[in-house]
């Protein structure tokens, strides 16, 4: 195993966990979030939304003042200056394609504000709650150094 190459790409609760647990243990290379970023205060107390959590088994969320504090975007500045990117199908029941692109506007914002534009993506694509594995083997690539195949 390479230590400089060590990446996190996850999906659904695991693209959830590619945005916290990558920002604060700093060997991590790179992270890609895919299904699951978004406007996640909205997404657990909206009850206009048949997709919010208010509406599932997960209604009581543990996490305690996230919403008066911090969201997907502010947990990924703490990735600054490693890549960071987004996979979001389209078709994706978890959030509308308007919130995430909200949330990520913030993150591309600050990485641009440093400078550090080219280190940050979101790749849309017509399907679902799934890895598409396009743009992200790309990044991935890109930023590990990984030879293309």
């Amino acid at each position: 195993m390479d230590a400089r190459r060590i990446g996190f790409y996850g999906l659904s609760y695991g693209g959830e966990t590619a945005v916290r647990v990558p920002t604060l243990l700093e060997r991590y290379s790179l992270s890609i979030c895919s299904g699951d970023f978004n406007s996640w205060t909205r997404k657990v107390a909206a009850t206009d939304e048949r997709f919010s959590f208010m509406y599932t088994i997960e209604w009581e969320m543990p996490y305690f003042n996230m919403g008066n504090t911090f969201d997907y975007a502010e947990m990924t500045y703490l990735m600054i200056p490693r890549p960071f990117m987004v996979e979001r199908g389209h078709n994706d029941r978890v959030a509308r394609d308007q919130w995430v692109a909200y949330e990520y506007a913030k993150v591309r914002w600050l990485y641009a504000q440093f400078g550090l534009a080219d280190r940050t993506e979101i790749e849309y694509f017509n399907g679902g709650h799934t890895i598409n594995g396009q743009g992200t083997f790309a990044f991935l690539h890109k930023h590990l150094n990984w030879p293309e195949p």
